[in-house]
């Protein structure tokens, strides 16, 4: 086994960037506020106090309240919640039949190929509001839309990186050696595209948290009173002049959540 390795299989560079290490950190902090705030924060994002419309930070808000007198830090964890709940299940549910169909294609030629070119052909924007058209402001269709648009790119990415690495000369001289398909999946081509995939991952993350935040902003995704970080942002805007900072906290927090993940997949290797 030791002489096959030595052929020309070259493993992955071990080590991660200090890059990598600030973006992981940073969506640690990210992924805690979402998870754990909703959860020890004990105003209801949804409470209205009309004598406290617009409240600063400080006082009896840490981050102020907006127009409705409504906590924006139980919104911000509940929006943050929201917004990274649904990039990650998006992103699973476009990695993997992407990953397998992309698996699958690379050992049989063609296969699925006119399907990823139809949608590939759809504008992804198009794809989603398609969905939201049926019903508009649910969680289903803009989980469907964006997961149909997202998988393609993991989909294309694995055929063509397996397809490369089943023609290199120490695949085929395990395929001479008579080592069957499910060890040279295992063991050469998994190891050899999950630092790929991982890189996908985090970039399909990243475009579902945009999408979902842009979508609610121009109205047409999730709605009011739901405390999405897009619609926080719309509802604000009108007394931006009042409360300048009130408006900031959601689009800091969406850009530091986009930020920490393309830290986490732009990042190179050490």
């Amino acid at each position: 086994m030791s002489t096959l390795n030595d052929i020309a299989h070259v493993p992955p560079k071990a080590g991660i960037s200090k890059t990598r290490l600030v973006g992981a950190a940073l969506l640690i902090l990210l992924g805690g506020f979402a998870i754990i705030g909703p959860l020890v924060i004990a105003a209801d994002p949804a409470e209205q106090d009309f004598a406290a419309s617009l409240a600063p930070i400080g006082d009896d808000y840490l981050l102020g309240a907006d127009h409705y007198g409504r906590s924006l830090l139980a919104r911000l964890a509940h929006g943050a919640r929201l917004s990274f709940g649904l990039a990650f299940l998006t992103m699973v549910a476009a990695a993997i039949p992407g990953v397998l169909l992309g698996l699958l294609a690379a050992w049989k030629e063609r296969a699925l190929e006119f399907a990823a070119t139809v949608v590939l052909a759809l504008p992804g924007l198009m794809l989603v509001l398609l969905f939201l058209a049926f019903s508009p402001g649910n969680y289903g269709p803009l989980f469907l839309g964006l997961s149909l648009t997202l998988w393609v790119e993991f989909y294309r990415v694995t055929k063509a990186t397996t397809r490369t690495i089943l023609s290199q000369p120490h695949i085929e001289a395990a395929k001479m050696l008579g080592f069957g398909s499910r060890y040279i999946l295992l063991n050469y081509v998994l190891p050899a595209i999950g630092p790929m995939i991982a890189t996908l991952a985090a970039f399909a993350m990243a475009t579902a948290i945009i999408a979902v935040s842009t979508l609610s902003a121009i109205s047409v995704g999730l709605q009011p009173p739901t405390p999405e970080l897009g619609s926080l942002i719309v509802e604000l805007m009108p007394y931006y002049t009042e409360a300048p900072l009130h408006v900031l906290l959601p689009a800091g927090l969406i850009f530091l959540l986009v930020l920490a993940l393309q830290l986490l997949a732009q990042g190179d290797r050490a």
